[in-house]
């Protein structure tokens, strides 16, 4: 089949090197315009953009899906479908209706559980065993179309959104290729998502980050995993702000108010509202990352310093 791939982040390169190497012909990548990053804010191509360009393959950066002439441009391109997977912006009706296939969306939990854009690091703060990744048919609702497949992931206990998001990224690049096989053989038939069993998974905001350390430690610990990379799990110490990386949760309860620091020669702890939890690397305001140890023992805290605090 002709596709004409739409995505933006590293989470969905292996997708398109999969496709890539079908039997199926990607002529054309669309992805968001090139972006400021770094401390220069220079503009910096998607990384699905250099791997497409790496692949010889043209590539669309419209400034709007809107735009009129993008369905024009896609139109001209005359794809049988259309595969997507985090493109970041809304495919609006005009180019939904052009390939004969629709365009099928790799969202990466089981639908109809945790529609949005944050369905990976939702699954992590909720403590879920299981997740997975759908495949489905895009329509203008959100992540609401017909689902074409399914595969299951585990949960490790220590994963971090990142860790989770990296293998599904993999795995559901093979489903997006079966699904691309099947709808070319004719084999697959849609199937509406049901009406029970809906969750929303919204962007996490930089305030949703902030660690509560009035939660019980097992809380705590699926929060600062889900928001492990980003947006970054925090914390405030001496009014400034304290990036905190995976927690160990502990048993032990200490006669301390929610969000002290136990500190000794080896080890911070940080009390919670049931039993505390063993830092690993935290980064202080302006410093690199470093052991939790190491960050103690560096700006001196005291007995009786809290964490949020502020």
């Amino acid at each position: 089949m002709r596709l004409v791939f739409a995505g933006t982040p590293d989470v969905a390169v292996p997708s398109l090197e999969a496709l890539a190497a079908t039997s199926h012909e990607v002529v054309a990548v669309v992805t968001r315009p090139d972006a400021p990053a770094g401390r220069g804010r220079s503009l910096v191509p998607s990384p699905v953009r250099v791997r497409a360009e790496a692949f010889g393959m043209p590539v669309l950066t419209p400034a709007s899906a809107k735009d009129p002439a993008f369905p024009e441009r896609l139109r001209e391109l005359a794809p049988d479908a259309c595969p997507v997977v985090a493109y970041g912006a809304i495919i609006p009706r005009a180019a939904l209706d052009i390939p004969r296939h629709g365009w099928v969306n790799l969202h990466f939990s089981l639908l109809p559980a945790w529609r949005g854009a944050a369905p990976v690091q939702r699954a992590v703060m909720a403590g879920d065993d299981v997740t997975g990744a759908t495949t489905f048919l895009l329509e203008e609702g959100l992540d609401t179309g017909a689902v074409l497949g399914t595969m299951t992931e585990t949960i490790h206990a220590t994963d971090t959104a990142g860790d989770l998001l990296g293998r599904l990224a993999v795995s559901g690049a093979g489903l997006l290729v079966a699904t691309m096989d099947g709808l070319e053989s004719g084999s697959l038939v849609p199937v509406p998502q049901p009406a029970e069993g809906v969750s929303l998974a919204p962007k996490l905001s930089v305030e949703e980050a902030r660690i509560d350390w009035t939660r019980p430690g097992f809380v705590v610990d699926r929060q600062v995993r889900g928001c492990t990379p980003n947006p970054g799990a925090w914390t405030t110490f001496r009014d400034e702000r304290v990036k905190v990386d995976p927690v160990t949760p502990a048993a032990d309860e200490a006669a301390a108010p929610p969000g002290a620091l136990v500190v000794t020669k080896r080890d911070v702890h940080v009390v919670t509202g049931s039993g505390t939890v063993r830092l690993g690397v935290v980064q202080g305001h302006g410093k690199k990352p470093m052991p939790a140890a190491d960050w103690a023992r560096g700006i001196r805290v005291e007995p009786g310093e809290r964490f949020g605090d502020a």
